[in-house]
C-alpha cells in the first residue's frame, strides 16, 4: 500500500458526480482488485463553525472540550469518496450502502488539535447480496492514534455465495429494549444533515430524487441515525461503539429510541421494526 499525501480534503461535489458517472461502468466482484493507496490529510483543523452546524443537526451539546464520537467520520468521508470515486474502484458508487461501522476512541479528541486523517479501502469481501468494501478512517495527533473506525458499504448484485445459514430457531429471542423517547423526523432531515456533513447523495434530499433508486420517500441519513442514537446516550471519552443499519428510516416519520446499559436501537413508530442497532462500551472492555 502506498500514501498519498494531500493538503486539504477534496470538495464532495465533484466526487460524487464523477462516481455516479462511472457507476454504470462498474462490474463489482470481490475478488476485483481495487485502490492500495492510503490518502493522508497531515495537519488538519477542525472548523467551529462546521463542527457546530455538526452537533446541532444530531443534537449534540455544542461548544464541548470533546469532538463528537461520531464526527471524526464526517472530517473522513470526502477522502472515502476520493478512494471510491476513482476509476479503479470496482464498486459502483451509485446505490452502494452503508451497512456497518465500529468506532474505537482512545481519549476523547479536542477540537483544538492538530489531526493526521487517513483513509484506506481494506478489503473486499464476498457478501450474500453482493460485495462489501471494508474502509478504515483513522485520525492521529502528535502521532499518537486517537480514532479509528471500520466501516462497511454494500453493492447489490447477483452472487452465487451462500446466504447466511440465520438465528438458531431454538434460540431464546433477546428481550427487547425499553423505549426511551420518541423523535419525530421532519421531511428536511436529510437536506440538513447533508448540509453539515456534506453528504448529499440524493437518496437522502427529496422523495422525487429517492424514487429513482426505489425509495418511496427520502430516507435519513444512516450516520446521522447513530450520532443521533450516541448523543442521546451520552457516549464521550474511551470508548467503543459498534452499529449495524437494519432498515431505511423514511423521512418524514417518527422513530424510538430504545436502550439499555451499553445496548441501543432505533426502531419505527410502532416499535416493532428495527433500523439500527448498536452497542457503546468502555475502551478498556473491547468488543
Amino acid at each position: 500500500m502506498h500514501t498519498l499525501v494531500l493538503a486539504s480534503t477534496p470538495s464532495l461535489l465533484p466526487l460524487m458526480v464523477r462516481g455516479a458517472l462511472l457507476s454504470p461502468l462498474k462490474r463489482p466482484h470481490a475478488d476485483a482488485p481495487f485502490p492500495g493507496t492510503r490518502l493522508t490529510v497531515p495537519a488538519l483543523r477542525v472548523s467551529v463553525a462546521h463542527l457546530t452546524a455538526y452537533e446541532r443537526a444530531c443534537a449534540f451539546p455544542t461548544g464541548r472540550a470533546e469532538l463528537p464520537v461520531t464526527y471524526p467520520h464526517v472530517l473522513g468521508f470526502p477522502l472515502t469518496m476520493r478512494l471510491m470515486s476513482e476509476r479503479a474502484f470496482p464498486l459502483p458508487l451509485l446505490g452502494l450502502v452503508h451497512t456497518s461501522i465500529d468506532i474505537t476512541q482512545e481519549w476523547g479528541p479536542s477540537p483544538s488539535d492538530l489531526y493526521e486523517l487517513s483513509v484506506h479501502i481494506r478489503e473486499l469481501l464476498a457478501h450474500r447480496r453482493g460485495t462489501e468494501a471494508v474502509v478504515v478512517t483513522e485520525l492521529r495527533t502528535a502521532g499518537a492514534p486517537v480514532w479509528r473506525s471500520t466501516s462497511t458499504y454494500l453493492a447489490r448484485h447477483r452472487t452465487s455465495t451462500a446466504p447466511d445459514s440465520g438465528p438458531d430457531e431454538t434460540a431464546e429471542p433477546a428481550p427487547p429494549l425499553p423505549s426511551l423517547a420518541s423523535w419525530r423526523l421532519g421531511g428536511e432531515l436529510g437536506r440538513r444533515y447533508a448540509a453539515a456533513s456534506g453528504d448529499r447523495n440524493p437518496i437522502h434530499l427529496h422523495p422525487l430524487t429517492a424514487r429513482l433508486f426505489g425509495f418511496p420517500r427520502a430516507i435519513a441519513h444512516g450516520m446521522w441515525t447513530v450520532a443521533r442514537c450516541l448523543a442521546e446516550h451520552g457516549a464521550h471519552g474511551p470508548v467503543h461503539v459498534r452499529a449495524r443499519f437494519r432498515a431505511p428510516v423514511l423521512l418524514p416519520g417518527r422513530v424510538t429510541y430504545a436502550a439499555k446499559g451499553g445496548a441501543f436501537e432505533l426502531r419505527d413508530g410502532t416499535g416493532e421494526r428495527v433500523h439500527l442497532s448498536g452497542e457503546v462500551r468502555p475502551y478498556e472492555d473491547r468488543l
